[in-house]
């Protein structure tokens, strides 16, 4: 029978092993970095906006669309903070006539937003910063968002966004599935 025996060559004992360990681990470390990088890009895209957008909801706890609209917000960057509580004395409140009421009233960057109001809109009308109270989109309108889900089918119903002026007054602010005139 014959004994093998092993010798134990530690890092410290060879200066050539020390060397390529220097030289390679980074080297691994960068491909794997490389590696993932697709990956991490990928659930970069996915992940909320770094610095979202406060948004406070007004809306009754059993509306099914004002939530919807809380999500359609929440995916487009805004961190909504949802009060369950009716939304009429809150609009009444900050100045909104009922006439412009929907089912849910917000408040972000000093601006009143009723309704289902796109949350493209929301963000023009905080780019743009107009003299105004804020945004509305009277009623419920079919195709709006919170408003076109699966219950409706491919149903757009057209609407305005109404900018509304402090003292009440509206203009168009956009227009949405208007069929063009002939």
């Amino acid at each position: 029978m014959t004994t093998v025996r092993h010798r134990s060559v530690s890092a410290a004992a060879s200066p050539a092993r020390r060397q390529w360990l220097t030289t390679a681990l980074p080297l691994l470390g960068a491909g794997v970095a490389i590696t993932l990088l697709p990956g991490l890009s990928r659930a970069a895209t996915n992940t909320p906006t770094p610095n979202p957008t406060p948004l406070e909801v007004w809306k009754d706890p059993n509306c099914g669309c004002c939530q919807d609209w809380v999500d359609h917000m929440q995916a487009n960057g805004f961190a909504v903070k949802v009060h369950d509580t009716g939304n009429n004395a809150v609009r009444a409140r900050l100045g909104l006539p009922q006439k412009l009421g929907s089912c849910h009233t917000a408040l972000v960057g000093g601006y009143v937003v009723e309704g289902h109001v796109p949350a493209s809109d929301v963000r023009a009308l905080l780019q743009q910063k107009p003299k105004a109270l804020g945004l509305a989109v009277p009623g419920m309108p079919v195709g709006s968002p919170g408003m076109d889900g699966p219950a409706y089918g491919d149903r757009r119903d057209p609407y305005d966004v109404l900018l509304v002026a402090r003292d009440g007054s509206t203009r168009v602010f956009k227009s949405y599935n208007k069929k063009a005139s002939t």
